[in-house]
């Protein structure tokens, strides 16, 4: 099975929590067949507002939802 992840970010309540203020505003990056990819995107995004402590990117581990037991990268 693919490890895939997923790459999305927006503008949370508070930047020490993942509590996104409006869903339907969400940055979908995109998905990637592998972590180094995922982490070179969700670096891009995140660099690029960098500047704004309320927008916060997050990197998912898919693989691990669907397949929990098998929890390595």
């Amino acid at each position: 099975m693919s490890k895939l992840h997923l790459v999305f970010g927006g503008r949370v309540s508070d930047p020490q929590t993942l509590d996104f203020k409006d869903l339907s505003a969400i940055d979908f990056v995109g998905l990637f067949p592998d972590y180094k990819s995922a982490e070179k995107a969700w670096r891009s995004a995140a660099q690029r507002t960098v500047d704004d402590a309320e927008m916060r990117y997050v990197v998912v581990h898919l693989h691990r939802l669907l397949q929990p037991d098998d929890a390595e990268d």
